[in-house]
């Protein structure tokens, strides 16, 4: 991973669920999570929205914004959000740029077959634009407890 705690968090512009658009510029001033998952609707990320989701009302009263992002196209990003009732933006990150510049755009490896793909990924970012707390190759279980109790730490 090319980016470090303490370096100013690349900037973004994407489209995200239900017609709004997220941005860094945006955002500025306020503190964020901005987590990539690899696919909409699958086992893993379905557990990891979900767990954001149900955290939402403690981050939310934090000041905390959340953005699940991932390279999947509008049409199965609304259709995953929509059936798990995730109300924070999941934004489409299609060309992979957002993605290579937090540097989650990654080699993997499947069965011996090796592929490009988005590693499992969260950045917590500080109000100034300032990365505060990364987590790399996340562990779903028990990780939104974790962004929750980094975020509270923020400030």
């Amino acid at each position: 991973m090319s980016l470090s705690e303490g370096d100013t968090a690349p900037g973004f512009t994407m489209p995200a669920s239900f017609g709004r658009t997220v941005s860094s510029e945006a955002l500025k001033g306020r503190p964020y999570v901005l987590y990539f998952y690899p696919k909409a609707d699958t086992p893993g990320c379905t557990k990891e929205a979900c767990a954001f989701q149900e955290a939402l009302p403690q981050l939310g009263h934090i000041g905390i914004e959340v953005i699940g992002v991932s390279k999947d196209k509008m049409k199965p990003i609304e259709k995953f959000a929509g059936k798990y009732g995730v109300k924070f933006p999941l934004a489409s990150d299609e060309t992979t740029g957002v993605a290579e510049a937090y540097g989650v755009w990654v080699e993997k490896s499947m069965y011996g077959r090796k592929y490009m793909g988005l590693e499992r990924s969260t950045f917590l970012i500080g109000k100034d634009g300032v990365i505060a707390r990364i987590w790399p190759k996340v562990k779903i279980d028990g990780h939104a407890a974790e962004v929750m109790a980094a975020a509270k730490a923020l400030g």
